[in-house]
């Protein structure tokens, strides 16, 4: 008896409006309605502290019908309220089909939140290079390294919403583009890429060898443009952690 009063009670904390739980006699509705209001606050206080530049770029009123969507359909599911949010994007693409800027820039701030709390990873130095046969040498990744397609402005938008600078208007870029997330020792990292560069990531995550990427990019572009593209990436993501590891 006991274990299904608990149930009915954690069943209708999850459902707004429901009396499904007073059924039972667990509490008076007014009890009811104080233990689901405190319940239902914490959710959204928990999605505003993970997404501070959303609701800044929403308003107070968008965000909170967003945030009793969300709640209303994903009740949480981890032992830790840190997890709670990962699946806000969906809300998003519900409530606002046609703003997919509000989509990119929940995923910049979703994602610099978890690759901060990402595994560790060791730059490379000057040494680790010595002797590598790039032909078949086979690239590691951050581990934290995250990215998606991109195809609006969304980085402007968190950048001055973070900067605390003039906004500027959600667009469409004029050609697609990618987004990158990774951690370099205590810092999130952002940056926007263009197509090429974000096609070469996808591909290093399937393949991982230097010499298939050479190979990608030299069709893409024209041998020498390909090859020298590749280097120059190469380069960028040593100096900068994306990739922190070279194997045979």
């Amino acid at each position: 008896m006991l274990a299904e009063m608990q149930r009915d009670f954690s069943d209708w904390l999850v459902r707004a409006g429901d009396d499904d739980g007073l059924r039972r006699g667990l509490v008076t509705r007014r009890g009811l309605a104080a233990y689901q209001n405190n319940y239902r606050t914490q959710l959204v206080n928990v999605l505003r502290a993970s997404y501070p530049q959303l609701k800044l770029a929403m308003g107070d009123e968008a965000f909170l019908q967003l945030a009793i969507h969300y709640i209303d359909r994903q009740p949480p599911s981890s032992w830790t309220l840190d997890a709670y949010g990962a699946d806000l994007p969906d809300s998003l693409q519900a409530l606002y089909p046609h703003n997919p800027d509000l989509q990119e820039l929940a995923w910049i701030e979703w994602t610099l939140s978890e690759v901060f709390v990402a595994a560790d990873a060791v730059a490379l130095s000057p040494t680790d290079l010595d002797g590598v046969d790039w032909e078949t040498a086979k690239l590691r990744l951050n581990p934290g390294l995250r990215h998606r397609a991109a195809t609006t402005n969304a980085m402007a938008i968190w950048s001055a919403l973070q900067d605390e600078t003039p906004v500027p208007e959600a667009e469409m870029l004029e050609t697609p583009a990618g987004l990158v997330a990774w951690r370099q020792g205590f810092i999130s990292r952002l940056r926007q890429v263009d197509a090429i560069e974000h096609a070469a990531l996808l591909s290093l995550q399937e393949d991982g060898h230097f010499g298939a990427l050479c190979d990608a990019l030299a069709e893409r572009l024209g041998e020498e443009p390909g090859i020298a593209r590749a280097g120059q990436l190469l380069a960028e993501w040593i100096g900068s952690g994306i990739v922190v590891g070279v194997s045979h």
